[in-house]
């Protein structure tokens, strides 16, 4: 692990130095207040530290406090070294954010004690961290593809909506059913009908810009979200993605399974603004359009009409 000490005393500080690279620590040094603070700040900077107290050239209180308010990334544990004279400044410390000091002189025994409990610490709090966005991705994603559910898809498409009626620019909705998908799931089994799925979802993501979403609406059906994309242009990656899709081959114990897929799109522009519902409901009739006209196509829900594309 990466510790950063900062010393005021330059014999102090190279027998801090050498005591923590003896138990394993990669050591940063900084020789100043200013020093130290560059350092911490920094996206990928130390998560442990050795403070000598008070820092030179700066507040102590007041810099722990902005390493809490403003430090990027993970957490960093601050352990201050303080003579007696210094315990009450320490307790403001503290209170603005240190987590633990050592008084001075130092035993390093009691040093190294307290450091294993500091990286003790920072690993439960790696933990914790872990655990919290693990519970956030699931609350937000499709278990079997990894995409977007179909709740985070709502909620990105108001947004999304909010933004275009502001810049008056369109949105585009995409809905892409995989063609006798339960056909597949009969004769081929779950897992193989998972892996179509996954592959769809692979692809559709592959086909898309950084900036738009996609997600599974439920079952077979995905949805696209194409932020500034015109009826025009959305029609046209709507074709590009039937075609894509088409080239899908998945391997099954019996047999090579290939997919296809029926698409249908709405568009929301300066003219006809639906909101969110009714721009879903727009893209879900053409989807059904374009089943029942044989699937494996792309069809247009704008304004009142239906168009066959």
């Amino acid at each position: 692990m990466q510790v950063l000490i900062a010393h005021n005393d330059l014999a102090a500080r190279r027998l801090l130095e050498a005591s923590l690279a003896d138990w394993g620590y990669e050591v940063v040094v900084a020789g100043d207040g200013a020093e130290a603070r560059q350092l911490l700040m920094a996206a990928d900077g130390p998560q442990l530290a050795v403070l000598d107290w008070p820092i030179a050239g700066l507040d102590g209180a007041e810099f722990c406090a902005e390493v809490r308010r403003s430090k990027p990334g993970p957490y960093v544990f601050l352990l201050l070294l303080a003579d007696e004279h210094s315990v009450s400044d320490v307790v403001h410390a503290i209170e603005a954010g240190a987590d633990d000091y050592v008084r001075k002189p130092v035993d390093l025994q009691e040093l190294k004690v307290r450091l294993n409990t500091a990286k003790k610490l920072l690993f439960l709090q790696r933990q914790l961290s872990s655990a919290r966005d693990a519970l956030r991705d699931q609350s937000t994603h499709d278990l079997v593809t990894g995409v977007w559910n179909r709740a985070a898809l709502l909620d990105l498409l108001e947004t999304e909506l909010g933004r275009a009626k502001r810049q008056g620019t369109p949105v585009s909705v995409i809905m892409v059913d995989v063609d006798f998908f339960k056909l597949i799931n009969e004769s081929h089994g779950h897992a193989a009908a998972d892996d179509v799925l996954r592959k769809v979802a692979l692809t559709i993501r592959d086909s898309t810009r950084r900036y738009d979403s996609v997600g599974r609406y439920g079952g077979e059906v995905f949805m696209l979200i194409l932020p500034g994309c015109d009826q025009v242009n959305a029609v046209a990656h709507a074709e590009r993605l039937r075609q894509a899709i088409s080239q899908i081959a998945v391997k099954a114990p019996t047999a090579t399974v290939r997919a296809t897929a029926s698409l249908g799109v709405s568009v929301s522009d300066n003219e006809h603004r639906p909101d969110c519902y009714d721009l879903v409901q727009a893209a879900e009739m053409a989807l059904a359009h374009a089943k029942q006209a044989g699937r494996n196509r792309v069809e247009l829900k704008a304004a009142e009409n239906l168009l066959t594309v």
